[in-house]
């Protein structure tokens, strides 16, 4: 085992050095994946070493290199080494988190680690949760603990933006709402939710019989970073007795920063709020967070007793933290972020989350001033989308999205960046997220740079 570990800890660490003059991307297609893969489970093992050695050659690298410090698509994530050393760590001491009689010390870590979170983000000292497996995860929980507080409605609703994240609404379902009961509300030219529309929308439901159970919140888009008008949803929510959950999973980290708290304001009125600490906390796969302005709403849904835990008598008064979640076994999480934070400091992880705003801020500027790219949506958080554009060339809608497809796919095969797109309004865009803590400005520019380039090929 030490044998294997060593040899495995020299193979990641020679991975992370190579990273940057690597493409941000690789992959195969699934023939040949299969040819190479597909096969009966060996009757007989083989040596350790080799196993390993085949699983860095063949298999890791075909991943989108989330880590990468020109991966810009979708939401990256470029995990701290000590988080990834307590992932080794909790793997090895076998920990389940689910209980005080089973883990009160990985308990109590999460109880520290979730402390945290509350202080950052505003909330009460009567606030609490959970580490979940992720965003989807946190929202099906709260969504849990809504339907309980909302009476348990024969006919309920959920609203979010048209921007929101496709795990609110398929958290909505899970829950029991129909598909036909979730509503898009309308967003306005900076892609934050329309208060009117979100109002009369909950009067003509309620007219119509349903009973309106939640309504979701961006504190950072997926799409473009953009933030919902926390404090009016707060007071909407207030004054029509509806549960508001905030989905920060991408964006709540940036609280710890004095610009993301001012930004974020307004999010510590919500009933919950879910994050993800794989994303702008730099932490490895997997953690999200669950957390609710009462704990008691969650421990009165999830709190069960049943004979085989009845010895988890001991801890009594005590939090089992399967009381507040889907989950019975639970890995143990919290160690990673208690880890990396007690081996750097906070004032590195705000100078981390700040140099991400800081780049996507500069990018903008860049993007505002080109004759070849269009910005699409202002930078908000460590998001900004574009699109190329060229000044004076007057082409139709249709052959623009043609030439930024074109753009994206030269990126993605031709470049060492990857990007992803999104659609803006009905608009084709391009977005950059950046938030990886070694992505400098020469890994933006540079991007940025190729883009006006396989722009300007696409249009001769």
């Amino acid at each position: 085992m030490l044998a294997l570990a060593r040899e495995a800890a020299e193979l990641a660490v020679a991975r992370i050095e190579s990273l940057p003059d690597e493409s941000a991307w690789d992959g195969e297609f699934k023939e040949g994946l299969e040819r190479l893969l597909l096969e009966s489970p060996p009757e007989e093992g083989r040596p350790a070493e080799e196993v390993l050695r085949q699983a860095v050659a063949d298999i890791l690298p075909m991943t989108t290199r989330l880590d990468h410090p020109r991966c810009f698509g979708f939401v990256p994530s470029e995990p701290t080494w000590p988080g990834v050393v307590a992932d080794f760590l909790a793997s090895a001491w076998n920990v389940n988190a689910c209980t005080w009689l089973v883990a009160s010390g990985p308990s109590q870590v999460e109880l520290v680690v979730l402390d945290w979170f509350r202080r950052w983000l505003g909330y009460p000292d009567s606030s609490g949760g959970l580490l979940t497996s992720g965003g989807s995860a946190a929202c099906v929980d709260a969504f849990v603990a809504a339907r309980e507080v909302a009476g348990k409605p024969a006919r309920p609703s959920v609203y979010m933006s048209d921007q929101s994240h496709s795990a609110q609404a398929r958290a909505a379902v899970i829950v029991g709402v129909g598909r036909e009961a979730i509503r898009e509300v309308p967003t306005d030219g900076a892609f934050r939710l329309d208060m009117g529309a979100l109002a009369r929308a909950v009067a003509e439901d309620r007219a119509a019989g349903f009973t309106p159970l939640a309504i979701c919140a961006n504190a950072g888009t997926s799409s473009t970073g953009a933030i919902d008008p926390l404090h009016a949803m707060a007071d909407f929510c207030q004054a029509e007795g509806i549960w508001l959950h905030v989905d920060a999973a991408y964006g709540g980290f940036a609280a710890i920063t004095e610009k993301g708290s001012e930004l974020l304001s307004g999010i510590e009125r919500a009933d919950s709020v879910g994050l993800d600490p794989h994303k702008w906390l730099f932490q490895p796969y997997e953690v999200g967070c669950l957390l609710v302005k009462d704990v008691r709403t969650l421990e009165r849904v999830f709190g069960f007793s049943t004979t085989v835990l009845q010895d988890t008598v001991w801890g009594a008064n005590h939090p089992n933290l399967d009381d507040r979640g889907l989950q019975l076994s639970r890995s143990f999480r919290a160690l990673k972020i208690w880890m990396s934070i007690q081996t750097f400091g906070m004032s590195a992880f705000r100078r981390a989350v700040s140099k991400g705003m800081e780049l996507a801020k500069r990018a903008e500027l860049y993007i505002r001033e080109s004759r070849t790219l269009e910005l699409q949506a202002p930078a908000s958080l460590g998001m900004v989308c574009m699109r190329v554009n060229p000044e004076g060339a007057g082409l139709e809608e249709e052959t623009l999205e043609d030439v930024n497809r074109e753009v994206l796919a030269r990126l993605f095969w031709d470049d060492r960046a990857f990007v992803s797109s999104t659609s803006l309004h009905g608009t084709f865009s391009l977005r950059f997220c950046i938030i990886n803590h070694s992505t400098g400005w020469d890994d933006v520019r540079e991007t940025l740079e190729a883009m006006e380039r396989f722009g300007k090929d696409a249009l001769a």
